[in-house]
Order: C-alpha cells, then sequence, then structure tokens
C-alpha cells in the first residue's frame, strides 16, 4: 500500500514541481517573458534607382511630368512604361505595347501625365492611357515618311517630324493637322517650344535649325547650314538663347530671335552630341557616340565633366526628371541607367578661364562616374575650351 501511495503521489504530481498534469505545469512555473524582438531594418536606400534591362535596344524614352514613371520605345516597336525607385527591388515594370509594326522611333508624356504619344517608322501616332496602355488612338499613316520625333506643345496640340523633313502640327481635338510644312531637306531629329508655347523650333539632318510661328499656322525661316547633322536642339539662358547639338561634335547657339545664323560654338572634344537636354538655365547633359555624358556649361562655354557612361555603346537618349535630381539615359547595350545630377545646380562657373594641364582625364561629377585615369576614361581628355568659345564674329550676348 505504501509503495502504491508514492506511486500515485508521483503520477498525480505535487503543486509546484512542474512535472505531471497542465494544470499544475501552467500554475506553478514561472516563464521569462520573450526577448524584444527588434525592427526589420528599413532597405537601405540607393542614390539612384536600378538599371533597367530591356529585350531590344531603346530609340527613346521619357519620364512623366509629376510620377516616378519611366516610358521606353524599342527597335522592335514595343513600349514599355515602368515605376522606378530608388529602394532595392522597387523598380518594376508596369505594363507594354507592342501595337507598332515597326521600331518605335520616339516617346512623349502629355502635359497633365494622363497619355503617352508615341511615333514610329510604321508612319502612325499611337496614343496610350498612362493608366493601363490602353491604344486609345491611332492615326494610321500620319506622314509621308517614316516618323521620327513627337513633342507635345499642350493639352490640345501635338508636333511630329519624319524622315523626309516634314513638320505636322495636330489638334487633338480635331483629330487632323493645322499646320504642315516640308522646308527641311532631311529628316527632322528634335523639336523644342518656347514658353509662350508660340514659336517651334526643329533640328534637321540637313544642317539647319527651323522656326515656325504656331499662333499664326506659318513657317518663318531656315537658319544657315552648319558642318554636319543637327541633332537636338535646347532652349536656355530663360529663352534667351538657344543650342542645337551636331553629330560633329559642336554645340551652336543662337540669339533668340536671330536665328538665321550662330552666335557662337563650342567644340567639344567629342565623337558627336547625338543628343541633349537642359538641366538648368546654363547646363546641359550631351550624349554621345563613345557613350559618354557630359555636363556642359553655356556661356561662359566649359565641360564640367562626366556623369556617367554607357561602356562604348552609343547613346540614343536622355531624360531628366521634373525636380532635377535624375538624368536617365538609354543605349545600344539594351538598358536603362539613371544617374544623380543632384549637384548640378549648385554648380558655378568662374568665367575667369584657368589654363588647364592637358591630357587629364574628364573631372567624375557623381559616384557612378569612373574618375580614374586607370579606366574607361584614361583617353578622355578634357575639353580645349578656347576651341569651344573662339567664334567667328560672335555677337552674342552673355549675360543671363
Amino acid at each position: 500500500m505504501a509503495a502504491a501511495a508514492e506511486e500515485e503521489e508521483v503520477s498525480g504530481g505535487r503543486p509546484g514541481t512542474g512535472r505531471g498534469n497542465g494544470k499544475g505545469e501552467a500554475e506553478g512555473v514561472l516563464t521569462a517573458p520573450p526577448p524584444p524582438q527588434e525592427p526589420p531594418a528599413a532597405p537601405r536606400l540607393r542614390d539612384t534607382p536600378e538599371d533597367i534591362s530591356l529585350e531590344a535596344a531603346a530609340n527613346a524614352i521619357a519620364l512623366h511630368p509629376a510620377r516616378a514613371l519611366l516610358a521606353a520605345g524599342d527597335v522592335d516597336g514595343d513600349v514599355y512604361l515602368y515605376g522606378y525607385s530608388c529602394l532595392p527591388g522597387d523598380t518594376q515594370q508596369l505594363w507594354s505595347s507592342g501595337h507598332h509594326l515597326k521600331s518605335c522611333r520616339d516617346v512623349a508624356f502629355s502635359p497633365d501625365g494622363q497619355r503617352l504619344f508615341t511615333v514610329s517608322k510604321d508612319k502612325a501616332i499611337h496614343i496610350l492611357t498612362v493608366e493601363d496602355g490602353r491604344l486609345e488612338t491611332r492615326i494610321a499613316k500620319a506622314h509621308s515618311a517614316a516618323l521620327n520625333c513627337v513633342l507635345p506643345i499642350d493639352q490640345h496640340l501635338l508636333a511630329t517630324g519624319d524622315d523626309g523633313g516634314e513638320l505636322k502640327v495636330w489638334d487633338l481635338r480635331k483629330g487632323e493637322a493645322i499646320l504642315e510644312s516640308r522646308q527641311h531637306e532631311e529628316y527632322i531629329s528634335a523639336m523644342a517650344v518656347d514658353g509662350n508655347k508660340k514659336i517651334l523650333l526643329t533640328a534637321s539632318g540637313d544642317g539647319t535649325m527651323g522656326v515656325f510661328n504656331i499662333k499664326r499656322r506659318r513657317f518663318e525661316l531656315l537658319s544657315e547650314p552648319q558642318n554636319g547633322d543637327l541633332t537636338s536642339v535646347a532652349l536656355l539662358k530663360r529663352g534667351k538663347k538657344v543650342a542645337c547639338g551636331c553629330s560633329e561634335g559642336t554645340i551652336y547657339l543662337f540669339n533668340w530671335n536671330g536665328f538665321g545664323a550662330t552666335s557662337d560654338r563650342f567644340a567639344l572634344r567629342a565623337e558627336s552630341v547625338d543628343c541633349m537636354v537642359p538641366i538648368t538655365e546654363s547646363i546641359v547633359c550631351t550624349g554621345s557616340l563613345d557613350g559618354v555624358i557630359r555636363a556642359v556649361n553655356i556661356l561662359p562655354n566649359r565641360v564640367l565633366g562626366c556623369v556617367g557612361q554607357h561602356l562604348g555603346e552609343p547613346i540614343e537618349q536622355l531624360a531628366v526628371t521634373p525636380d532635377g535630381q535624375l538624368l536617365a539615359s538609354c543605349a545600344h547595350d539594351q538598358k536603362v541607367k539613371f544617374w544623380d545630377i543632384s549637384s548640378l545646380g549648385s554648380m558655378v562657373v568662374d568665367e575667369y578661364r584657368k589654363k588647364k594641364k592637358r591630357g587629364g582625364p574628364l573631372k567624375a561629377l557623381t559616384s557612378k562616374a569612373p574618375g580614374s585615369g586607370e579606366d574607361f576614361f584614361a583617353d578622355l581628355r578634357e575639353e580645349e575650351e578656347a576651341t569651344g568659345e573662339a567664334a567667328t564674329g560672335s555677337d552674342s550676348d552673355d549675360s543671363d
């Protein structure tokens, strides 16, 4: 009996022993609280969004006027919309459109950001909704030649230029062209419009800049031809200056209302100026056949340095975010890259020219731009400013 009682006592458990039934365990054991959990570390922000890899080389890119969205059109005729972010892994494709039959040559957002305009070698203009990429309007055979560039003027007017040198300005409310003019002998490469939406400027492969009056719906004049194709056009100095990039590596400057002849020229030590985008009232970024993106100050004319590169691959187009903090570029390497250009807005260029030692590498202006002479930039020399600023019969006003 004693043994049985002992066995019963052991098996039944005693309060506070922690053995036996769950009731005794719950009531008698003091357990330590779990250690506090540290909150997960926030993802480290990158200086720039991650590169975007495409299935084919992009001819054109555009950045949304208000949101972190990038549109790209490639040589296969496909159009893509991406959301970009400095958070790792947050840059992603939102939609794609394959409506063009041939290479997509240019893309542009409407001023309100709700529509995307695309033009193609197939001679068609497409208007897509930004939200879902739905084809809203298609203007087939908009031109008699392959389309090359597109520029929204305002909410209702759209300009297009083709390979044959013809310009058309469309009234989207009517669905028809209100201005048609073939003044250039070669393709129209780029266009720009003044702040009053009155004067439209065109750059052409025939080396001339065209001037068109949108309000009066007429052609005004052509500039004298330059040496090489004009590839780009931009307004600077609060509209007082117009800069045109040239395939020969020169930037030509015109005074506003003095479009017939150049007022200055600046020869970069570069293979070409294939694309150009204004960053401030005095600074532009240029893309070249050598894959280098240069920052250039206009009046005084200086090459400030290198923003970045697509290693040896020709750059097709550049685009800048509305806040001027990021630059996007596309090239033949099938990549879209982003560059931090926030420091360019605060750069001040002294008009006094310091004699520089020739043979040095381009100054690196971003953390992603190699600044060592031991890399690709070792053979890139500081531009010879004297060559660029010496212009015969210059009548420019260097003031802002």
